[in-house]
Order: C-alpha cells, then sequence, then structure tokens
C-alpha cells in the first residue's frame, strides 16, 4: 500500500470514528438532559411515610425489562426495618414469570405483614406470578380494566432438532439417569417427559392455590373453581373476591396511610434511583452491542422454556 492510499484510508476511518463519536455525544445529552426533567412524584425521606415498591415486568428477568426478585426483597426488608415507614404500597404491573422468584416476592411480603400493612396496587396487569406476588397483601386495588387472575403454571419446551438436521449438526446425549435429559430440546417430547412435568405442574399449581387461599382467606376449593389459568378483568376480580377495591395508585396510597394510622396527606418515598448513564457506559455499549445482540439468542436458546408463571401470549 502506498502512501497516499495510506493517507485516505486514514481519514475515511477517522472521519468515521469522529462521526460516532458525535452521535455516542449527542445521544448522551439528550439521556443526560432527560434524566434531569423535572419528576412529578412527590417523595420524602424523613418522617412517617409510605415505602414504594415497584415491580414492573416480567419477573425473573434482569431490570430494566424485568422484575429482578433479589432487588425487590432487599427492598422490602430495608423498608421493613425502617420505623418511619409505617405501610408499603407494592405496585404491580407484570404478566408474571418465574415461579420460584415470584415465590421469593410472595414470601417477603407475607413475611412483613406482620410488622406493616402492605396495599397492592395493579397496573394494567397483574396475572399470573404477577397475582402470586400480590395475594398476601392486607388490600389489593385494582382498576375496573386490569387484567388480573391466571392462575396456573405453563410449561414451555421448544424442539430445535429440526434446526439441527438443516444445519447438518448431530447431537449425541449420553446421560446416567433415565430423567436426566428430560424435555430435551434436541428429541421429540416422550410420554416420560409428559408424565414427569405433569406431576410437577400440579404440585406448583397446587402451591399456587394454597398461597392465593391463605392471602385471600378463601377456601381452596373456591379458589380452583375461579383458577384454571382464566384471566380476569379487575371488576370481574373484585366481585369475584380477587381484589378488594376499584382504584388507582393514589387510592391505594390513601389506604396504606389510613391502615397505618396516619392522617393528613401522605408522604412517600419511591425506590432508589438507578445509576445514571455515563458517556463510558454508552460508548462501550455501542462497540459491543453488535456482538451481543448477535451472540445472546445463540446462547440462550437451549435454556428457552421452562416452569413459569406467565399469562398468556394473547394478554402480554
Amino acid at each position: 500500500m502506498d502512501k497516499r492510499a495510506a493517507i485516505v484510508l486514514g481519514v475515511i476511518f477517522g472521519g468515521l470514528f469522529l462521526v460516532l463519536f458525535g452521535f455516542m455525544l449527542l445521544a448522551y445529552s439528550a439521556l443526560k438532559s432527560a434524566s434531569m426533567g423535572v419528576s412529578l412524584e412527590t417523595e420524602t425521606t424523613v418522617g412517617a411515610r409510605i415505602g414504594i415498591v415497584e415491580a414492573k415486568g416480567t419477573i425473573g428477568e434482569a431490570a430494566p425489562a424485568g422484575i429482578d426478585s433479589d432487588k425487590i426483597v432487599k427492598l422490602l426488608k430495608k423498608y421493613e426495618k425502617d420505623d418511619d415507614i409505617k405501610a408499603i404500597v407494592l405496585r404491580v404491573d407484570s404478566p408474571g414469570g418465574a415461579v420460584a422468584p415470584s415465590q421469593e416476592i410472595h414470601d417477603a411480603v407475607k413475611r412483613i405483614k406482620a410488622r406493616k400493612k402492605v396495599v397492592v396496587s395493579m397496573g394494567g396487569m397483574a396475572a399470573s406470578g404477577g397475582y402470586y406476588i400480590s395475594a398476601p397483601a392486607d388490600r389489593i386495588f385494582a382498576e375496573p380494566g386490569t387484567l388480573t387472575g391466571s392462575i396456573g403454571v405453563i410449561f414451555l419446551h421448544f424442539n430445535v432438532r429440526g434446526l439441527l438436521e438443516w444445519a447438518k449438526v448431530e447431537e449425541t446425549t449420553l446421560k446416567s439417569g433415565k430423567y436426566k435429559d428430560t424435555l430435551s430440546p434436541f428429541r421429540p417430547i416422550q410420554e416420560t417427559d409428559r408424565e414427569e412435568i405433569q406431576s410437577i405442574s400440579d404440585d406448583v399449581y397446587s402451591q399456587f392455590v394454597q398461597a392465593v387461599a391463605q392471602g385471600r382467606g378463601m377456601p381452596e376449593a373456591r379458589v380452583r373453581e375461579i383458577a384454571e389459568g382464566r384471566i380476569y378483568t379487575g371488576k370481574r376480580a373484585k366481585e369475584l373476591k380477587l381484589v378488594d377495591e376499584l382504584g388507582g395508585f393514589d387510592d391505594a396510597i390513601a389506604a396504606a396511610w389510613g391502615l397505618a394510622g396516619q392522617s393528613g396527606e401522605p408522604k412517600v418515598q419511591y425506590p432508589p434511583r438507578e445509576r445514571e448513564l455515563s458517556l463510558r457506559d454508552l460508548v462501550r455499549g455501542a462497540f459491543q452491542g453488535a456482538f451481543q445482540g448477535a451472540t445472546e439468542g445463540v446462547r440462550s436458546a437451549p435454556h428457552e422454556g421452562g416452569l413459569m408463571f406467565l399469562a398468556p401470549n394473547l394478554v402480554r
């Protein structure tokens, strides 16, 4: 390569880098400006107040798109130990998600109830796992059009055998136990798979029904009658005693304030803000994004599916 060609290539790549850097800088400035906007939320960290916990997204998925049960439980514990937090409002807007994380949040709410009042405010959806974490609350609020219920369990299984054959990839499984490759995505589903997973599903479903029965003070037989995975509007859920009141977030805060024996205008404390996005994060994300996006699907494909408290796709 002669000197002139090297200079031309240097100018081209240098210009592209400057354009990319300028774009990143503009994007960062826009995000920074947005983060400095005036918040409409009224919050305080002094004196008696209501602690707000937000559970928005699919349970078990990483934030910001999902609900991290560890963070929710830690925040609940923090509010439980704070004597100035007189009650808690759990804002739920979720189609459900993984079983164990849902149970972790449920158990934390149930434990805290022994010390402080917990009121749930349902958003657009609080179904399946979203209802599971709501059930033990002292009082549940929902809008008439909220989608809730969906008390049931679903197990998703994907068979990629045809894809492997198309790509001329041969898969061999060696195992030491009869059930070790149950629901393997590399072969058709077998009767032993159906029996094993159905048994697990029935067990977890019974746990769900029992949790709702205890939380709502209803006989298990009655819960089974209105469960079976059916979805209800907030209005219908109130008729079935799955929720207590029709109302919004502000109504739930006012109710929690009253249940805590407080008077006057309610004071609230919101969760700590997430760390602000830095320019370094933005630039690093720009260079890593393409590689991550290309590999994420391949990396996670064998793990898709599993036992979940999840509302059907038609309402997600």
